[in-house]
C-alpha cells in the first residue's frame, strides 16, 4: 500500500480535485467502481459514494462496490453505515481478504468494535499473508492496546512485504518510542463501553485534583494559623473541620463511578492516573493522622506533609517528563520516521523524537554539574566528556533527515547548543582540576578556573530548559503539535490515499465461466501436511456473479482448507481444449449447502501449445 506524499503535505497538483465524470458505459458496474475509486483518490467521498451505489444497483452481488461504499461512508464520518456496507461485502465474498480488511478497518472506529476488528484482521492476514495491509492493521490494533511487542512484529512483517510502506514505518517508530494513547485507561478489548470507563476516569481525576488542592489549602492554612498566631489547639480543630469537604467530595465523585469492576485494571493501564490517585490517598491518610498525633506543627512530620501537599503536582510533572524522556528507543524510531519522510506525521514524530533525545542529553549533562556542586570536586565534570561523545553519536545516527528536522526547530537548536556548551564547560572544569596549571599557585588557579567554568555550565542547562518550556508553551498557545509525546498520534493515511482494501476484485470472463460450468476435468490444488496435493473436484454447483466457485469435494480437502484456506482450482475448456484457466483463491466451507466456496484472488488463463508448436519445440 503506497502512500503519496501529497496526501499529507504540500499543495495539490493542478486539477487534482477536478470532478471525475461518470463512465462512458453507464451499464458497466466495474466502470462505476473505477470511477468511485478515482473520486476517492481525489478526496471526493460524497461523489464516490454515489458512484459506488450506481454499481450496487447494476450488480448487487459484487463486493467491490460495497467495499468502496464503506470507505466513502467512513471518510464521511458515518461509521455505523460503513460497517454495514463492509458486512455486506463480507457476506457476498466471505473469502475475500480485502472485504475482511475493510470490515476490520471500519469496526475499529466503533465503540466496542475492537474484538471483532481483531478477528476480521486475523482472517485477512490468514487469507492474504503476502499483503502488507492486514499486518499493518494488526499492528495498529495491538498498539491501541499498548501491546508494543505484538505491534512491532506486525509492522516488521508488513515491511518485509512492502519496504516502502509509510504507515508501517511511522507506526513502527511510535512503537519503538513505546507510545500509548493519551487516555490509556481503557482496553479496547473490554466488552464495556469506553464512555463508561471514560466517565469513571474523569471522576477519579477530578476527585484527585480537587482533594489535593483542598488539602494543600488546608495544610498551608493550618500551618500559618499555628505558627503565626500560636493557636495550636484551634489550628487542630480547624484542620479537622476541613476533612468534611474532603469526605463530601469523595462521596460525590464516588457516585459518578460506574465501572467499579474495571477500576483496578484501569489504574494498572494508566500509570499517571494511578500515581495521581495514590498520592491523593497518601495525603488523605497522612493529613488526619498528623492532625490527630499532636500539635507539633513545626516538626519534621508536619514539614514532610506540608511539602507533599504543596509540591506533589510539581514533583509528578517532573517525574512524568523524566520517565517519558527515557522511555523507548528514540534513535531507532528516528530511522523509521526518516524512511517515511514524505508524510507530515513522520516529520512530527521525528521532531518529538529529537526533543526526547535532547531531554536525555540534558539529563546526562546535568549529572556532572550536580556532582560538582554536591562534592565540591570539579573533577566530577570529566563525566561531561561522555555527553560530548553522546552528542557526536546522535548527530551521526540522525542522518540528513534528522538534521533537517532539527534545523527547522529554532528552540531545539538553542537547547542542543546550550547542552553542548554546558558539557564543554563541565569537561573544561574537570580537565583543569585534574591536570592543574604550572607554577607555585597551580592548585588555587585550577580551583578558580573550575569554579568559574561550573557556573556557565549550569546557566547553559537552564537556557536549554527554558527553550523546551518556551517550545511547549508556544505550541499550546497556537494549538499546534509541540515537543511532547502528547503530539504523537497513530498514523492513518486518509484524504487522497486509497487503501489496499479498495482494490478491484478478480473478474472471471465468459470463457472462464463457461469452462467451469461445463468442464468435468476440474482439479483442486491445496497445501497438505506432507506438501502440495491435487484432487479431482466432484462437481461445481455454481459460479456466482462475483466469481465465487461452489465445489463439491472430498472430506480431506475440507480438512486441508481448515488448516490453510489458500487453494487453486484448475480447469480445461471442454469445447476449446487448448484453453485452460487457474483460479487462485480462498476456500471456506459452507456447511449449510455442503459445498466448499472458493473466492478468487487471482485468475490466470492460457492455452496449451498446438500440434505445430509442439513439433517445433521438439525439433529445437
Amino acid at each position: 500500500m503506497a502512500v503519496v506524499g501529497s496526501d499529507d503535505e504540500g499543495s495539490d497538483p493542478p486539477g487534482e480535485h477536478s470532478f471525475v465524470p461518470p463512465p462512458r458505459d453507464r451499464t458497466d458496474p466495474r466502470a462505476w467502481c473505477a470511477v468511485a475509486a478515482a473520486r476517492l483518490a481525489r478526496d471526493q467521498p460524497e461523489a464516490a459514494l454515489d458512484a459506488a451505489r450506481q454499481a450496487m444497483g447494476l450488480d448487487p452481488g459484487g463486493d467491490w462496490s460495497h467495499r468502496l461504499a464503506s470507505l466513502a461512508l467512513e471518510r464521511l464520518g458515518r461509521d455505523s453505515e460503513a460497517v454495514a456496507a463492509a458486512q455486506d461485502a463480507v457476506r457476498l465474498a466471505p473469502g475475500s481478504w480485502a472485504a475482511r480488511l475493510r470490515l476490520a478497518a471500519s469496526l475499529r472506529r466503533t465503540p466496542q468494535g475492537w474484538r471483532d476488528a481483531w478477528i476480521q484482521a486475523g482472517h485477512a492476514a490468514r487469507f492474504a499473508p503476502e499483503r502488507p495491509g492486514p499486518h499493518v492493521l494488526i499492528g495498529d490494533l495491538s498498539l491501541l492496546r499498548g501491546d508494543h511487542e505484538q505491534a512491532a512484529r506486525a509492522y516488521r512483517t508488513a515491511l518485509r512485504r512492502d519496504p516502502g510502506h509509510a504507515a508501517a514505518h511511522v507506526n513502527l517508530g511510535l512503537t519503538l518510542l513505546r507510545w500509548e494513547r493519551p487516555r490509556n485507561h481503557h482496553d479496547p478489548a473490554w466488552p464495556i463501553d469506553p464512555r463508561e470507563t471514560g466517565r469513571t476516569r474523569q471522576a477519579l481525576a477530578s476527585w484527585s485534583r480537587q482533594v489535593r488542592l483542598l488539602l494543600a489549602i488546608a495544610v498551608g492554612g493550618v500551618t500559618l494559623l499555628a505558627v503565626a498566631t500560636g493557636l495550636r489547639q484551634e489550628a487542630r480543630l480547624a484542620g479537622a473541620a476541613l476533612l468534611l469537604p474532603v469526605v463530601a467530595l469523595t462521596v460525590r465523585q464516588a457516585r459518578r463511578v460506574t465501572a467499579w469492576p474495571y477500576l483496578p485494571a484501569m489504574l494498572g493501564r494508566d500509570l499517571w492516573l494511578s500515581m495521581s490517585v495514590s498520592v491523593t490517598v497518601m495525603l488523605v491518610l497522612a493529613y488526619p493522622a498528623a492532625i490527630a498525633v499532636g500539635g507539633e506543627f513545626d516538626g519534621v512530620l508536619w514539614a514532610a506533609l506540608l511539602g507533599l501537599a504543596l509540591f506533589n503536582g510539581v514533583a509528578m510533572a517532573v517525574l512524568r517528563v523524566l520517565v517519558e524522556t527515557w522511555r523507548g528507543r528514540p534513535v531507532a524510531a528516528l530511522s523509521e520516521f526518516a524512511a517515511a519522510s514524505g508524510v507530515r506525521a513522520a516529520r512530527r514524530g521525528a521532531g518529538v523524537t529529537l526533543w526526547a533525545v535532547t531531554g536525555r542529553l540534558w539529563s546526562l549533562a546535568l549529572l556532572p554539574v550536580a556532582a560538582t556542586a554536591v562534592t565540591g570536586d570539579p573533577r566530577a565534570g570529566l563525566a561531561a566528556l561522555l555527553v560530548l561523545a553522546a552528542l557526536a553519536y546522535v548527530r551521526a545516527r540522525c542522518g540528513p533527515y534528522g538534521r533537517a528536522v532539527a534545523a527547522a526547530d529554532r528552540a531545539l537548536m538553542i537547547a542542543l547548543a546550550a547542552i553542548l556548551l554546558a558539557a564543554a564547560f563541565s569537561a573544561l572544569a574537570g580537565v583543569v582540576a585534574l591536570f592543574g596549571a604550572p607554577g607555585p599557585d597551580a592548585s588555587g588557579l585550577a580551583a578558580d578556573v573550575a569554579r568559574a567554568a561550573s557556573w556557565p555550565a549550569a546557566g547553559a542547562l537552564a537556557v536549554a530548559a527554558l527553550a523546551f518550556t518556551a517550545r511547549v508553551a508556544a505550541a499550546w498557545w497556537r494549538g499546534a503539535p509541540g515537543a511532547t509525546r502528547a503530539s504523537l498520534t497513530l498514523y492513518e493515511p486518509g484524504g487522497r490515499h486509497v487503501p489496499e482494501d479498495a482494490g478491484p476484485s478478480p473478474e472471471l470472463d465468459e470463457r472462464v465461466r463457461r469452462a467451469f460450468t461445463f468442464s468435468r476435468g476440474v482439479v483442486l490444488a491445496y497445501a497438505d501436511e506432507g506438501g502440495p496435493r491435487a484432487l479431482a473436484v466432484g462437481a461445481i454447483t455454481s459460479v456466482a456473479a462475483s466469481g465465487e466457485l461452489s465445489l463439491i469435494v472430498a472430506d480431506e480437502a475440507w480438512e486441508a482448507a481448515d488448516r490453510d484456506p489458500r487453494v487453486a482450482v484448475f480447469v480445461a475448456d471442454p469445447v476449446n481444449r487448448r484453453f485452460w484457466a487457474e483460479v487462485r483463491g480462498v476456500a471456506l466451507g459452507d456447511f449449510d449447502d455442503d459445498v466448499l466456496r472458493v473466492t478468487p484472488k487471482q485468475v490466470i488463463v492460457g492455452e496449451y501449445p498446438g500440434r505445430h508448436q509442439a513439433r517445433a519445440a521438439t525439433r529445437r
